[in-house]
């Protein structure tokens, strides 16, 4: 199987600079990865570095906790598009549907789809951090607020993506929405699996050797 069109290349640390993040682009273009995964500061550096390559970009917005406040979601959801995003992940208020309120985490999805002009929107649920019964809460706020893909993890929690949780995600959405897993994904073996239980797209930093083992 052919996977670089699954791949959403991937540099997400704090501490990522902007050579590594050069770097990032050039492997994407070498390899026909489907987007790079960065954060929102890089998005204008990222586009320019790829222009004219067919290699996407997703910005990853209120990133990696998905607390901060809707406007404040919206606003990094309009800047990431002023700077040329193809593509916006962003993070689910796992509090808030941890306390019930799935009217508010659908409203906030919602308003980052809004604010995306069209863009696919990836909701990141932190399925390491629902039970069963809450990531299909999560799956039905995200597709009712119009979002084209559910996300697995942002890697940056207690856990990463698990067949298991791709599964069931895949049995809640079907093929009304996409889904994305990240999060821990290090070989072809791994890739395959999250694909084979539902997986549309991959999120991981080892795309190179993920295909080309």
């Amino acid at each position: 199987m052919e996977l670089n069109q699954y791949m959403d290349h991937t540099l997400l640390k704090q501490n990522a600079t902007q050579e590594q993040l050069a770097k990032l682009c050039d492997e994407a273009r070498e390899y026909h990865f489907k987007t790079v995964s960065i954060n929102g500061t890089w998005t204008a550096f990222a586009a320019e570095r790829l222009k004219g390559s067919g290699v996407g970009i997703t910005t990853c917005i209120s990133f990696p906790l998905g607390a901060c406040s809707t406007a404040g979601k919206v606003a990094e959801a309009r800047q990431a598009v002023e700077d040329g995003t193809t593509e916006i992940d962003m993070v689910l208020n796992v509090g808030r549907l941890l306390s019930g309120d799935d009217e508010y985490c659908t409203k906030d999805i919602a308003a980052v789809v809004e604010a995306a002009q069209g863009h696919p929107v990836k909701v990141i649920l932190e399925c390491c951090l629902l039970d069963d019964d809450q990531i299909v809460r999560a799956c039905k706020c995200a597709e009712a607020a119009g979002a084209a893909f559910v996300k697995t993890s942002t890697g940056f929690s207690t856990g990463g993506a698990t067949v298991h949780d791709v599964e069931l995600m895949k049995r809640t959405v079907g093929d009304r929405l996409k889904i994305k897993a990240a999060g821990g994904i290090h070989t072809r073996e791994d890739a395959l699996a999250m694909i084979a239980a539902g997986a549309d797209r991959i999120g991981a930093s080892a795309s190179i050797a993920i295909c080309t083992e």
